[in-house]
């Protein structure tokens, strides 16, 4: 009975030892998720600290579980008849981990880890999702409302933020930190673009196009969007233009020339008469 029991305890002890050796070091469900864009390098860790002489790590790849590297008793192997990594990959020889360099979209998929130990099998798995590079969000702008008023400062401007050929982004805009409005697209590789309409002379405004992971920004001010329309143009035109002519008040005989990117004078041969300013040249002015 003693003998039955001993054995009986004996089994109960290997089970629970077994049981908690498959924890530790065998299959698991758990899959760690890893996004990057195109370009970028990624870096698979073993965890492991050292690499121990009898231990071997296996990396693979893809639904059919293809060996893309080895590291056995300090010699690494790398697959070099994988066509699709042409030479990215790098093992380290202390701890197995694997880095892929100047990571593709195609190398997006399921990798698999196996690490051997005297005490069993450990399994890793990652799942690499590789998106495109952002593209630069672009704003467009047009005034929708014009006014003669000098004073008028609350003209309306009508944007419009666009990303092309995007898919799995969120298109954005925010005044400062606040978020104004958004729209997403799931798998389809489109052009999206988002509307906005602002009051000129106000905040800074931004658009956004993201992943979860990362994002790229335009950053651009209300100033800068809304510019005065024509009309206005025309006017603040005129008043350079007088600005010039006073710059001649007073002074001696002398060559002006003013230049902006709509407008230019030229003043010559001017003296001083009195109190006014009397031009016996030219003026020409080009707008």
């Amino acid at each position: 009975m003693r003998v039955f029991r001993s054995r009986m305890a004996f089994s109960y002890l290997c089970a629970l030892i077994l049981i908690v050796l498959c924890g530790m070091f065998g299959d698991t469900d758990e899959v760690k998720s890893v996004s990057l864009t195109e370009g970028d390098s990624v870096n698979l860790n073993t965890d492991v600290t050292e690499l121990q002489r009898e231990q071997k790590i296996l990396w693979m790849f893809g639904p059919q579980k293809t060996r893309i590297a080895e590291i056995y008793k300090q010699n690494i192997y790398i697959d070099a008849t994988n066509t699709i990594f042409e030479k990215r990959l790098q093992m380290d020889n202390q701890t197995g981990s694997l880095t892929i360099r100047n990571i593709r979209t195609e190398h997006s998929g399921h990798y698999e880890l196996q690490i051997f130990m005297y005490r069993g099998i450990s399994i890793k798995r990652f799942n690499v999702s590789v998106y495109a590079l952002l593209p630069v969000p672009v704003i467009t702008r047009n005034c929708s409302h014009c006014s003669s008023s000098e004073t008028s400062s609350n003209k309306n401007c009508s944007l419009l933020c666009s990303a092309v050929n995007v898919s799995h982004v969120t298109l954005s805009w925010y005044k400062g930190n606040s978020l104004l409005s958004s729209i997403s697209v799931s798998d389809l590789s489109i052009s999206l673009s988002l509307p906005l309409e602002v009051e000129c002379l106000d905040d800074s405004y931004s658009c956004v196009v993201a992943y979860s992971f990362t994002n790229r920004t335009t950053h651009l001010s209300s100033t800068d969007l809304c510019q005065p329309c024509s009309g206005q143009q025309q006017h603040f035109q005129h008043i350079f233009f007088l600005n010039v002519q006073f710059i001649a008040f007073g002074g001696m005989c002398r060559y002006i020339s003013a230049v902006d990117a709509l407008y230019s004078a030229l003043i010559f041969h001017c003296s001083s008469v009195s109190d006014s300013v009397h031009c016996c040249g030219s003026t020409e002015a080009v707008i």
